[in-house]
């Protein structure tokens, strides 16, 4: 009750102090509109250099504001990930929250979506909103485009979801080729093998992006031909990496740097690309600021309005130099009789990548027993099943396949360390090297300040709830088909 009644004071601060602004301040509130990719990650888009994927809208954006080189997820994982964008705090701090398939703690928590309604703004989502999960925190979900703009009181600024279900498997096997997309040129991180058969499931991939990347095109024509696009602040990003070993639910980079492009030409110098490190918690700060807000105080994200109203490049914001990521269940995929996730929790800088895992005597990836004990909690459940997991399944014991297999399902130890002038697609875990144990134990105590100074319930107590909390998913089968 008492959170409640907070949360209620909180809404009509924001409001009042909004309102007593007067009407002039009011017309100069920017529209909003958030674009989000499902299962997007870094660096597949052609402003990032990618050479097969076209991502002319994403670019676009850029163009007209900021790219950001270093922008990651709270967690890899769609539900946690979402969670934390819409509240502005990290995912651990969301109770169940933090795991896939949950049921949203409403009420619990202040939403950027929410708070902007109660200020007047006309708010609503379209496809993928939060979720997958009990629940819709991200405003009322609305059929289409056009039923959202029909909905809109004449005037009135509008905060808009935008999301996707692409590109979120399954995809149709050879879409990427067909399309003509070169096979030679796809982007393979470091732990894949490197088959025309995997080559071809990230065209799939890619394909998808580009279809989400075509629709956002249209909505933002739409809103140039109406003369609102001067004045709408657009972010589009993705909620996490790529649906692949070692990518989704991991905390390496192919699992948590995301793209992330912002525009708002009436307010954001354009053309420019900025490596500060930031989190998509940032986003609801942002949004309210943008607004004419301070961000609740719950709220553990960043107003990114001073990086994006500098007409700077570059590294802006000297305390912006890291960012903590972690994930706790993503699919029940233990063994047989235990519910529980993989919890880790990271500290990702400029040259290095600190990994805590707090159970590893777990599989990170799930089970990889599919014949016999623990069929009933999926196959390497934690990844989705697609031609990578089943190529890097059928070929584990191959001398050239078993190192990758092993990056991306063998189990783990309890400290993972990857320097990144040497290693930057973090292959090489030197936590046991002793040339790097001041740098280890230095990131360590850093890591663990973070998370105790964050109300993480790792450090502070409590955690195991995150392995009871109910969960209303599947989990990948054998055999993949």
């Amino acid at each position: 009750m008492l959170k409640k009644i907070v949360r209620g004071l909180v809404c009509f601060l924001l409001c009042s102090g909004w309102a007593a602004m007067g009407t002039a301040a009011e017309n100069q509130r920017p529209n909003i509109v958030f674009a989000i990719a499902d299962d997007w990650g870094w660096p597949h888009a052609t402003a990032y250099g990618d050479k097969v994927v076209k991502t002319p809208t994403f670019d676009r954006v850029a163009a007209a504001g900021v790219l950001f080189n270093q922008a990651y997820v709270s967690s890899p994982s769609c539900t946690p990930s979402r969670g934390a964008i819409v509240t502005g705090q990290d995912f651990w701090r969301l109770g169940n929250g933090a795991n896939l398939h949950c049921d949203w703690p409403a009420g619990r928590y202040a939403e950027y979506p929410d708070l902007l309604q109660k200020a007047g703004y006309h708010v609503g989502t379209f496809r993928k909103s939060w979720g997958p999960g009990n629940g819709q925190p991200a405003g009322v979900a609305y059929k289409s485009v056009d039923s959202f703009f029909a909905h809109r009181p004449q005037g009135q600024p509008f905060c808009f979801w935008f999301g996707a279900s692409d590109p979120h498997r399954d995809y149709e096997a050879g879409s990427g080729k067909a399309r003509g997309m070169d096979l030679e040129q796809v982007h393979l991180f470091g732990h894949f093998p490197d088959t025309e058969e995997v080559r071809s499931d990230v065209a799939d991939y890619y394909y998808e992006v580009e279809r989400f990347d075509r629709e956002l095109g249209e909505l933002l024509d739409r809103l140039a031909a109406a003369g609102e696009l001067e004045n709408t602040l657009v972010v589009v990003t993705g909620d996490h990496g790529m649906p692949f070993p070692r990518c989704k639910a991991n905390l390496y980079d192919s699992g948590v740097h995301v793209p992330l492009a912002i525009s708002w030409p009436a307010k954001v110098p354009a053309g420019r690309v900025i490596d500060d490190f930031v989190c998509l918690t940032d986003i609801a700060p942002t949004f309210l600021a943008a607004a004419g807000f301070s961000k609740a105080p719950e709220m553990t994200g960043r107003s990114l309005l001073p990086l994006l109203e500098s007409d700077k490049s570059g590294w802006i914001d000297a305390r912006r130099d890291h960012v903590v990521v972690g994930r706790e269940r993503h699919v029940p995929a233990q063994e047989s009789g235990n519910s529980g996730g993989y919890p880790a929790r990271a500290l990702r800088t400029k040259d290095y990548l600190y990994i805590r895992n707090f159970a590893p005597d777990r599989w990170p990836a799930g089970t990889p027993d599919h014949t016999g004990a623990y069929v009933e909690n999926g196959w390497l459940g934690d990844c989705d099943n697609s031609p990578t997991k089943t190529y890097l399944w059928q070929h584990r014991d191959h001398p050239d396949v078993k190192s990758k297999y092993d990056l991306c399902f063998a189990k783990r130890p309890a400290e993972e360390l990857y320097d990144l002038s040497q290693d930057p697609e973090q292959l090489k875990n030197v936590a046991a090297d002793p040339e790097y144990a001041a740098q280890k134990k230095r990131l360590a105590a850093e890591l663990e300040a973070e998370l105790v100074a964050r109300r993480d319930p790792r450090t502070l107590g409590g955690a195991s709830a995150f392995d009871r909390y109910p969960y209303h998913g599947g989990s990948p089968r054998w055999p993949f088909r």
